[in-house]
């Protein structure tokens, strides 16, 4: 396989084909950001090889259809070389909503110790968690600690602890456990909510 001399002039002509559906003052912009970013990154690290810096940047296909969904485009698809086309999705669901239901699961089963409240509070917590993974806001490592850390580990917390102690009650150590929990599924919204794709 013939490798490229210039393997940046690549990278950058494989986003503008990838991009061609955007308007052409955008395309430049998105073109003249990408080279600035590599020549700076390459400028601080001389010794990462370009490969690493332009995959650290992504592909120009996941490249063009952010791109494109940023600017309205998203019925547009995008196609590669293979001729198959990638549409450019755009989030239909506000990034806050996944969170928010996460995050709330928790407290709402606590104000509302009795039925509906811990059926509900599943709910959310599972819709929360399906919201997150079919999500176009974060990449797929954040998604899957964020399930992690704000659905599974959580639950399984929750569901040892009503099993080893007889169930829910209201004294002291469940209210620390409920509270240290509480604190978990805050603390990994404001994560996702700061590493969100804008």
């Amino acid at each position: 396989m013939k490798t490229s001399a210039d393997p940046v002039r690549d990278y950058l002509s494989a986003v503008e084909r990838e991009t061609s559906a955007l308007p052409a003052e955008r395309r430049q912009e998105l073109l003249a950001d990408l080279a600035e970013h590599i020549e700076v990154t390459r400028a601080e690290h001389p010794d990462t090889p370009i490969g690493e810096v332009l995959a650290e940047l992504g592909d120009p296909r996941m490249i063009a259809a952010t791109a494109l969904a940023e600017s309205g485009n998203a019925a547009v698809g995008t196609t590669g070389g293979d001729g198959v086309g990638t549409p450019a999705r755009r989030g239909k669901v506000h990034p806050l909503v996944p969170l928010l239901m996460l995050t709330l699961s928790l407290p709402f089963m606590m104000v509302f110790p009795d039925l509906p409240g811990p059926v509900f509070g599943v709910l959310f917590r599972i819709t929360g968690a399906v919201l997150l993974c079919t999500s176009v806001h974060w990449a797929a490592v954040q998604k899957t600690t964020g399930v992690l850390l704000a659905a599974v580990l959580p639950s399984a917390f929750i569901v040892t602890w009503n099993l080893s102690s007889g169930g829910p009650s209201g004294d002291g150590p469940a209210l620390l456990a409920n509270l240290a929990t509480l604190v978990l599924l805050a603390g990994t919204a404001v994560w996702l909510w700061r590493v969100r794709r804008a």
